[in-house]
C-alpha cells in the first residue's frame, strides 16, 4: 500500500486549515489587542473577557464545544444549525491563537515609545491617527517574531481536528495505521510531513517580518 496519496490529501486539507485559521487568527488578534488597550470601557472589558476565557481553558475543549456543545445549545433556542468540521477547527483554532496574539499585539503597542505619543498630541493627531500613523507602523516589526512561533504552533494544533473526523494530516495517518498497523512507517511519515510543513511556514513568516522591517524604514 502506498500511503503518500492519502497522507498527501490530508497534508492539503491541514495546509488549508492552517491559513484559515491564522489569518482569521490574526484579524481577530489585532481587533482583542487594540481593543484591550480601548479607553472604552463597553469594547475593552469584552475583548478582557474573550482574550482571558480562550487562553485560559483547553483548545481540545474549546474544539469539542463549539463542533457538539454549540449545535445543541441553538437547537435549545430554536437554531437548526450544524458546523462542517472545517468551519469548526478553524473557528477554534483562530479563536485560540487570536487571544494568544492579542496579548503580543498589546505588547507591542504598550512599548511604543512615550515620547511618540506626545508628539503626536503636539501635530493634534486623533487618538485614531496615532494608532495607525505612529503605534501600529513602528510596533508591527515587533511583533513578528512571536507572530511566527503563533503561526507555527497552531499549525502543529490542527492535529486536534483529527477528533472531529475532520480528514487532515493526522487522521488520515490514524486511518491508515488502523488499517496496515504499521505504526512506525506511518508515523515517521507523519512527523516529517509536519516538520516539512512547519519549516516552510517559517521560511514564509521569516520573508514577511522581512517585508515587513524594510517597509517600516522606507
Amino acid at each position: 500500500m502506498s500511503y503518500l496519496p492519502p497522507l498527501l490529501e490530508g497534508a492539503w486539507v491541514t495546509a488549508q486549515l492552517a491559513v484559515y485559521s491564522t489569518l482569521l487568527g490574526a484579524l481577530l488578534s489585532f481587533t482583542l489587542g487594540i481593543g484591550r488597550l480601548s479607553k472604552h470601557t463597553w469594547l475593552r472589558l469584552p475583548s478582557i473577557a474573550v482574550i482571558e476565557l480562550f487562553r485560559g481553558t483547553s483548545l481540545l475543549v474549546q474544539l469539542f464545544w463549539i463542533y457538539f456543545a454549540l449545535p445543541l445549545l441553538g437547537e435549545t433556542l430554536g437554531l437548526d444549525f450544524r458546523l462542517d468540521p472545517m468551519l469548526a477547527g478553524t473557528i477554534a483554532l483562530a479563536l485560540n491563537i487570536g487571544a494568544y496574539g492579542a496579548e503580543v499585539v498589546r505588547g507591542a503597542l504598550q512599548s511604543v515609545s512615550k515620547d511618540q505619543h506626545e508628539a503626536a498630541r503636539a501635530l493634534n493627531f486623533t487618538d485614531r491617527q496615532t494608532l495607525w500613523r505612529i503605534c501600529l507602523p513602528q510596533a508591527l516589526p515587533e511583533m513578528m517574531p512571536s507572530f511566527g512561533n503563533l503561526a507555527i504552533q497552531n499549525l502543529k494544533d490542527t492535529a486536534l481536528v483529527s477528533l472531529i473526523s475532520l480528514g487532515d494530516l493526522a487522521f488520515r495517518a490514524e486511518q491508515i495505521r488502523n488499517f496496515t498497523q504499521d505504526s512506525t512507517t506511518v508515523y515517521t511519515l507523519l512527523l516529517f510531513m509536519y516538520f516539512g510543513m512547519a519549516l516552510m511556514l517559517a521560511a514564509l513568516m521569516k520573508l514577511l517580518a522581512h517585508h515587513v522591517g524594510r517597509w517600516r524604514h522606507s
